[in-house]
């Protein structure tokens, strides 16, 4: 094992180790997970430094964990939620759908038994796996903030993939992109955090096939200089057939005022309702957390 190998080990195994042997202490799981992460991170950065800055992993190479930590199946009440919630507030009968920021086609393994569904989004990565998932759906590789179909759709949903807007010009272009694609009378499904209720948390994820374990530890940071953006931060542990292979991962994401979310849906002519989701990241929620997401379901006049 190579010296980078054994100090990025090292690093986890010693602060890690209390998370899981301490089960009377859970509020102390985030400060352990906490150093572990930040010190296999340093590690890392030592051993690659003058590198340039890495790929996101996540939806690269790594595409491939997914559909092993997750499965389509953990998302599918949540999916029917949101199929719920378009119908019930559609002015027009509902059954085409644009999904923007797809992902791997998670959600739309529930959405297409709705509607005749197409995907976007701007990881090969994902929408291989996604076109393996659904040979039903239709995936197109773009960027939600200037995509153009020339086509529109009775819904569109951006349901896991909004954070990834990271100003407001961005979030703005986005909701233009939607409404442009979107019918009158139709509904737009947004899923976001706000900054007021916005937790820095811990999670893992945790799956295994055949001879293949993998864990993959999160760390959510609020910037101290700008409140509008956070880190999420990914440890990658990937076991295969004993060998021990170690990744790093770090996003840059969006978090905006709720106000700021009513200014750019109203500035986009939508009518807004809003419901509140608190509890669908609390099985990955290590320590004491809460995750609370707020789904916005936005009216486009007839």
């Amino acid at each position: 094992m190579s010296e980078k190998e054994n100090c990025l080990i090292s690093a986890f195994l010693t602060y890690s180790t209390p998370v899981w042997s301490d089960k009377q202490h859970k509020s102390q799981q985030g400060l352990f997970f906490i150093t572990a992460v930040y010190l296999i991170v340093i590690c890392d950065t030592l051993w690659e430094s003058g590198m340039s800055k890495p790929k996101w992993h996540a939806y690269s190479d790594l595409a491939w964990t997914e559909s092993i930590v997750t499965s389509p199946d953990e998302s599918a009440e949540e999916t029917e939620l949101f199929v719920k919630v378009i119908k019930e507030n559609s002015n027009i009968e509902v059954r085409t759908l644009l999904h923007l920021g797809c992902g791997a086609g998670a959600n739309d393994y529930t959405f297409k038994m709705h509607f005749s569904v197409t995907g976007v989004d701007i990881s090969d990565g994902m929408l291989e796996i996604a076109e393996k998932r659904n040979p039903e759906v239709t995936y197109v590789y773009g960027d939600m903030r200037e995509i153009d179909l020339n086509e529109c759709f009775d819904a569109v949903a951006i349901p896991d993939s909004i954070g990834y807007m990271t100003t407001i010009e961005d979030l703005r272009a986005a909701i233009n992109t939607a409404c442009k694609h979107l019918r009158p009378g139709g509904v737009l499904l947004i899923v976001a955090h706000t900054s007021e209720g916005f937790r820095e948390n811990n999670f893992a994820y945790t799956g295994s096939k055949e001879d293949i374990d993998v864990t993959i530890f999160e760390n959510n940071y609020v910037s101290k200089s700008d409140r509008t953006i956070y880190e999420a931060t990914f440890v990658y542990l990937i076991r295969q057939k004993g060998k021990l292979v170690i990744y790093t991962d770090c996003h840059t994401l969006g978090v905006f005022t709720r106000a700021t979310w009513i200014a750019l849906l109203t500035d986009a002519g939508l009518e807004i309702k809003q419901i509140k989701m608190d509890h669908s990241f609390d099985r990955f929620i290590l320590g004491e957390g809460q995750y609370p997401l707020l789904v916005f379901i936005c009216i486009k006049p007839l």
